[in-house]
């Protein structure tokens, strides 16, 4: 059937994580008029995210715009086989992403979609956190009308009283709420200070101005148990 089998076609470009929820509840403009999302997700190297303990490293730099690349090459082939069956579809690449975005956010973020579509909760340092991987994952998604299986929507936070990241953030940007899906993410993070904080790092230590830090990904202690897995 379609869903399993665009889950299989994805996952033979390089997904690790496949899922799709439904976007009806969300305005129209935001979604094209489309009402499923299918949320796409990689997976950084073990020892790219083992190396991030102190700052931010060249391999990490290579893998994030690695993994982004890739990313926007899924997308696009799931919009094509979308279309290719007769759907309506739109695959959210940088460009796209990068033609709706301010203010350190965009109309439909790809972890919107990802927790529609069940794949993990936002987590305090406002990125999505997965039981499978922790937060050491990239994300990116289509927008689709085709009829597939959508998944239980997750609406609230699993950290429960956990502040590793908080307790980590070199920018202070964590305030420790738990995420809700009615909370605004202004509430319970900083995007400016962490935005500022991490080009710091990355400049001061590879000389990148680029947004690039991953310390609160590196401590996440479900990142760290995927890390502890034996591989």
């Amino acid at each position: 059937m379609l869903s399993e089998d665009l889950r299989n076609a994805l996952r033979s470009k390089g997904a690790a994580l496949v899922g799709y929820g439904s976007l009806a509840e969300l305005p129209p403009a935001q979604r094209y008029g489309l009402p499923v999302g299918v949320c796409v997700a990689v997976v950084f190297p073990k020892e790219t995210i083992r190396g991030i303990g102190g700052m931010p490293t060249l391999d990490y730099f290579n893998q994030y715009h690695s993994l982004n690349e890739r990313l926007d090459e899924i997308v696009t082939y799931g919009e094509a086989y979308l279309q290719a069956r007769g759907y309506r579809a739109v695959a959210k690449t940088r460009r796209v992403v990068g033609e709706q975005a301010h203010d350190f956010a965009t109309i439909l973020p790809h972890k919107t979609v990802a927790t529609r579509a069940g794949v993990g909760w936002i987590g305090k340092c406002a990125l999505l956190v997965t039981k499978e991987y922790g937060s050491m994952i990239r994300l990116s998604s289509l927008l689709t009308d085709a009829p597939l299986e959508t998944a239980q929507p997750v609406d609230a936070s699993q950290c429960g009283a956990c502040t590793a990241c908080k307790d980590a953030c070199p920018a202070g940007a964590v305030s420790g709420k738990l995420w809700t899906v009615s909370l605004p993410r202004d509430c319970f993070w900083n995007a400016k200070a962490c935005s500022d904080t991490a080009r710091q790092r990355a400049f001061d230590c590879i000389g990148k101005s680029i947004t690039l830090c991953g310390k609160c990904i590196e401590v996440c202690p479900h990142t760290r148990r995927y890390l502890n897995q034996r591989s």
